[in-house]
Parts: structure tokens; sequence; C-alpha cells
């Protein structure tokens, strides 16, 4: 006995190898699912090139002029003048199109999460059991180190941006699902019991009591989505996403500072733009900007 757990804590993969496991898994997934893998692939990717075609397709000033349209709108005129500022910063320090792309890729990932992870937030809201079996998924992905998820992305899809969104995808919804699921679940159940007297459905008390008083929950939940996701394409520059993570990526190859410094700083403060129009969102009304 002595001998076999020696063996055992000196060769530990013998007895419990995971890594091979996922491997096989991996590999039998590119051998028998490869069309499946490759139509999903181009969905995707033309998802994600209209997207980033038709920023692009937008003039600077447009783009500008809209978001600070937004921001004078949301967060009155002090951060309309800083979202001003900051893209006009950034077109002069030449990572304009670099940032169009990074914030294309930031808004695909974000609409895909969304679209999955609204939905099943509902779900978890709805059967308790559903909710108990998502909860360690969504532990799951929230921990697992983030550039683990860019290696089955890669040897799916290839190298390109949708590894990179699909992996930003799995790193990014989590938060979208937890605060959909906990917003429905702190709607008080007076007012649910009101909805049910008025004769209101399942479908009429979700989406005329439920969802509507959850809203600023959920859009919190969406405000984390949209952060996690930009942080997520910067490093999705490692299987060739492209945009401002690009730049990160050649910094620190490079060694320089001044690259690095610069395109960090690009991600920065559209960061802090998307994070405060997004937020006031979730507020339910126009905050003064501080």
């Amino acid at each position: 006995m002595p001998e076999l757990l020696q063996h055992f804590l000196a060769n530990p993969r013998d007895y419990l190898p995971i890594g091979k496991w996922v491997n096989n898994f991996i590999t039998y997934l590119l051998d028998h699912n490869s069309t499946t893998f490759d139509a999903i692939g181009k969905t995707i990717d033309s998802f994600a090139e209209a997207i980033e075609l038709g920023l692009q397709a937008l003039p600077a000033w447009l783009l500008i002029g809209l978001f600070v349209a937004v921001g004078l709108w949301r967060l009155r005129w002090k951060f309309a003048s800083f979202a001003a500022a900051s893209f006009i910063f950034i077109a002069a320090i030449g990572f304009w199109h670099q940032t169009v792309v990074t914030l294309a890729l930031t808004f695909s990932a974000t609409v895909i999460s969304l679209l999955l992870g609204i939905p099943l937030g509902i779900w978890c809201a709805k059967n308790n059991r559903v909710n108990a079996l998502i909860r360690p998924v969504l532990d799951f992905m929230q921990t697992m180190p983030a550039f683990v998820y860019l290696i089955p992305a890669a040897m799916l899809f290839g190298l390109g941006r949708v590894p990179g969104i699909l992996a930003t995808v799995i790193f990014a919804m989590p938060p979208a699902v937890r605060l959909t699921n906990l917003g429905i679940r702190q709607v008080n159940k007076e007012q649910v019991e009101a909805g049910c007297a008025f004769g209101s459905n399942a479908r009429q008390l979700l989406f005329k009591v439920q969802l509507p008083i959850a809203l600023p929950s959920i859009m919190t939940g969406v405000n984390q989505t949209i952060m996690m996701a930009l942080s997520m394409v910067i490093i999705a520059s490692m299987v060739g996403a492209g945009g401002l993570g690009n730049d990160v990526l050649a910094s620190i190859q490079r060694l320089d500072v001044g690259l690095g410094f610069e395109s960090g700083l690009s991600v920065v403060l559209l960061a802090i733009i998307l994070d405060r129009i997004t937020e006031s969102f979730g507020n339910g009304h126009a905050l003064q900007a501080s």
C-alpha cells in the first residue's frame, strides 16, 4: 500500500489523465464534426465582419458624434466632452482603426453573449434544478484562466477573429446569466401576485412585470459582460483576433514600453466610455458626469 501511494504521488497522470482525456475529446470533435464547426465559424465570422465593416464605413467624426450624443443624453456635457476628447486623442496617436476593430469585436462577442446569457438567466430563475446545474458551470467559466479558452477555440476554428470571439463569449457570458437570474428572483412576490390577479399569463408576467422590474440588474449584467468582453478581446490577439490587442502583444514581444502605454491607454479610454454609458442605462436615469 505505501508503494502504491508513493507511485501515485510520483505519477498522478497515470491514474487520472484529465489532460489526455480533454485532448482526445477535442481530437474526436475535429475528426467527426469538422463541417459543423466550419459552418459555425463562417456564421460568426460573417456576423462579426458585418459589424466591423459597418463601423468602419462610418466616418470617424460621425462615430465619435454618436458616442458624444449618447453621452450627452445619458451623462450630460462633462462626459460628452470627455468622450469626444478621448476619441480625438486616440485618433491623434494613430490608433483609430485598431480601436474600431476592437469595438466591433467587443460588440460581436457581447451580442452573442447576451443572446445566450439572458434567456439562460431567465430559465435559471424559473427552474431551480436548472439553476443548480448551471451555477457550477458558470463558476468554471469565470475562474478558468482566460488564456486557456484560446487553445481549444484555435484548434476547432483555426486562427483569426472567430476563436477570439468564441473564447470571449465563454469568458464574458456568466455575468449576464447570473444578474438576469438574480434580478428576476428579487422581484417582489406581491408584484408578481398582483400581475397574476390581473389575469397575466406566464409570458405576460415575464415581459410586463418581472423583466421591467429586473431591468437595472440585467443592465448591470450587460455592463459587466461588455467590460469582460473588452478585456478578453485584447487577450484574443494571441490567436489573431486583431484590434488594439495586436499592438499590446507587439509591445510585449518587442519590449516597447511606449507602444504598450499608447495602446493600453487607448483600451482604458474605450473601456471607460463603454462602462459609463452602459452603467447609466442600468441606473434607469441620466447621471451627472463627475
